[in-house]
């Protein structure tokens, strides 16, 4: 499997999955609805076991372009493939959620919320201020980039479930830092869904806030080249 095809394959997963837990949190009729911030972030933490344990022996599963920038800051990777991955990231993520719009579409039409349905594929703030919500979203993806470094240092030797650490970080940044602002971490996997959610015939829908949606494309970079820094710093 080339490297754009697995990126592509395993974001489409995660994005799949992720998105697909809040809308089956937030939608009418769903069998989920109302399951909660818990049922999120364990479904994303999920999300991202299946993506990467589909596609890690393929392409290193980052899933996720602020991990491409950050591995080619820290020499991981060539700068001349952060092309490929990005791209190939940005449209696994937009199939991925028009994939959950087709599985939801009848509760998307029940659903009279266009801030909910507009929640499902993007993330925003739960108190809308630039700064603060830059911030945390610069802290978020620190987190996780400096995370993955160490977990991809350590040997951790579980096997067929070495997808698994990485999933946990994830959980436990959507748990203690994910409040403010939904917890992006990851601008493929907010830019592909909010282009889907601009481009679908989304009955009832919203526009797609693109005036924050700088914030995370902008903040989950530059939490990880911070992060790549500071690896880099302590080598």
């Amino acid at each position: 499997m080339s490297t754009f095809l697995a990126e592509m394959i395993g974001t489409a997963l995660l994005v799949l999955l992720g998105d697909g837990v809040v809308a089956n949190c937030i939608l009418n009729k769903s069998k989920g609805q109302n399951g909660g911030w818990i049922v999120i972030t364990m479904g994303w933490a999920m999300a991202v076991f299946v993506g990467v344990f589909a596609v890690g022996a393929y392409s290193g599963a980052h899933l996720n372009s602020a991990v491409t920038i950050a591995l080619a800051t820290a020499g991981s990777i060539e700068w001349a493939q952060v092309p490929t991955y990005i791209s190939a990231q940005m449209l696994g993520a937009f199939l991925g959620a028009c994939l959950v719009w087709v599985a939801y579409k009848q509760h998307f039409d029940a659903t009279d919320d266009p801030d909910g349905k507009l929640a499902i594929f993007c993330t925003g703030p739960a108190i809308r201020s630039t700064i603060p919500n830059l911030l945390t979203e610069i802290i978020g993806t620190f987190v996780l980039i400096f995370g993955v470094f160490y977990i991809a240092k350590a040997e951790v030797g579980l096997g067929a479930v070495d997808a698994l650490p990485v999933a946990l970080l994830v959980l436990a940044i959507g748990l203690s830092l994910g409040g403010p602002t939904g917890y992006a971490i990851n601008p493929a996997r907010d830019l592909g869904p909010r282009i889907a959610h601009f481009i679908l015939p989304i009955k009832g829908k919203r526009d797609s806030d693109w005036g924050y949606a700088w914030i995370p494309i902008v903040g989950p970079i530059i939490g990880a080249l911070l992060a790549a820094a500071l690896h880099l710093a302590l080598k």
